[in-house]
């Protein structure tokens, strides 16, 4: 059974916490006792109905009542597939927390109320959903009853944000109107908006396909640990020496040639490896251990490829940053880690070109430092060559955070646009 990684976003009061609750309250992913402490609570605080929106936002004064249910990510599933949430908040004091959300969504849901229409804030989720090159987006324009489950207000919404995203990298464009706290079009089809023709969210999040939104084409494998030959009473394990990882694109098979790198020597990969036994491929986000034909000298951080197509090895890297320092800045001749991949090495910021206004996209050429939550191109030239694609095109190979090197705190995460 496959999972779905989703981010969700929204204003403040737009119902993403009910949203949430619905989803796990309809889909029977919560317990009996968690759903009679969310009733208690309801009925303590004089509402006339169940508040769902407890369920996520229950680490506040709730927790005094009983109620200790994680926020930020949850977990549920149905027979068809398995479900990672990551709630992310609205504010734009908390780009950074969004961006940490979505960098591994492969869907997000972004929620509009109804009577406030899109937003500042929501052309922002949508920006940074781009930026992050989330595949899948769905606009749940939220409190369908406040507005008398009107047609012609939903069709308002829907040309205004397409409009918006037709100038931002958006691959596929969900509308599904809905009402979290009835229910309506959540996991069920809602009998008062008939003029709705699409599925339900819970459909449309079951069905999604994300298959074919991994690289498959581009061969790339971080090495994370050496596995040694051992002492072992064994004899087969005498002679063991495997590279254990995950794999961050294309799919891997016995046999196939390979190159390593930074050597740039080739081999041929003699078996795969995983906790269950030998593995005839391997694709990402599988975690497996390959051995090889030949002996070569590969450790921590090196990149295994395919001789015809390799990574950018790369020490100039041009980047989008989202700064997520709280009293530092960044500033060009800021030194700083970065982590990519399994490699680690020191990084310089020679150069900042500007700072993106995330509400209207303009840049700012003037800018000459990133503050806490602002997103920004920036020239890096790191010590030792890393082994890169641009973000575009491998999320896992596009991507890396920057780390202060006094505190050890991170303090940024980059997308690469473009490496020499």
């Amino acid at each position: 059974m496959d999972i779905l990684r989703f981010a969700t976003a929204g204003s403040v009061d737009d119902g993403k916490s009910t949203l949430i609750g619905r989803l796990l309250f309809d889909s029977k992913a919560i317990f009996e006792d968690q759903l009679e402490a969310v009733e208690r609570t309801s009925r303590d605080r004089g509402t006339e109905y169940t508040d769902l929106s407890l369920l996520t936002d229950g680490l506040r004064a709730e927790r005094e009542q009983g109620i200790t249910i994680d926020v930020a990510y949850r977990y549920f599933a149905t027979p068809r597939r398995k479900f990672i949430i990551a709630d992310t908040p609205g504010h734009i004091q908390y780009t950074r927390n969004m961006v940490t959300g979505a960098s591994t969504a492969d869907l997000a849901i972004i929620l509009i109320d109804a009577r406030k229409g899109v937003l500042e804030q929501s052309r922002r989720h949508a920006f940074l959903a781009s930026l992050l090159r989330v595949p899948h987006l769905v606009l749940a324009v939220n409190k369908m009853d406040l507005v008398d489950y009107s047609q012609e207000r939903f069709e308002e919404i829907r040309e205004e944000f397409t409009s918006f995203a037709s100038k931002l990298n958006v691959g596929d464009l969900t509308f599904i109107p809905i009402s979290a706290l009835n229910g309506d079009n959540v996991v069920s089809r809602s009998e008062n908006m008939p003029w709705y023709l699409g599925t339900s969210l819970l459909h449309h999040l079951e069905n999604v396909h994300i298959a074919s939104d991994r690289n498959l084409t581009d061969v790339r494998f971080p090495v994370q640990y050496v596995i040694r030959p051992q002492r072992a009473t064994d004899h087969a394990f005498h002679d063991y020496r495997g590279y254990a990882g995950q794999v961050a694109g294309g799919v891997l098979k016995p046999g196939d040639e390979v190159v390593h790198l930074p050597s740039g020597l080739t081999t041929r990969i003699a078996s795969i490896d995983t906790f269950d036994g030998p593995v005839e491929e391997a694709f990402s986000p599988m975690s497996v251990t390959l051995r090889f034909e030949d002996d070569l000298d590969i450790s921590r951080g090196d990149m295994i490829a395919r001789p015809n197509n390799q990574p950018h090895v790369a020490q100039e890297l041009e980047a989008m940053i989202c700064w997520m320092a709280d009293g530092i800045k960044l500033t060009p001749r800021t030194k700083l880690t970065i982590k990519h991949t399994t490699r680690t090495a020191r990084a310089l910021v020679r150069d900042l070109h500007y700072r993106l206004d995330v509400n209207t996209l303009h840049r700012d050429e003037e800018a000459t430092s990133l503050s806490l939550n602002e997103i920004g191109r920036v020239s890096l030239r790191v010590t030792q060559p890393l082994f890169v694609d641009d973000y575009s095109r491998n999320r896992m190979t596009g991507g890396f955070i920057l780390v202060d090197e006094s505190t050890n705190g991170t303090v940024g995460a980059g997308m690469v646009m473009d490496a020499h």
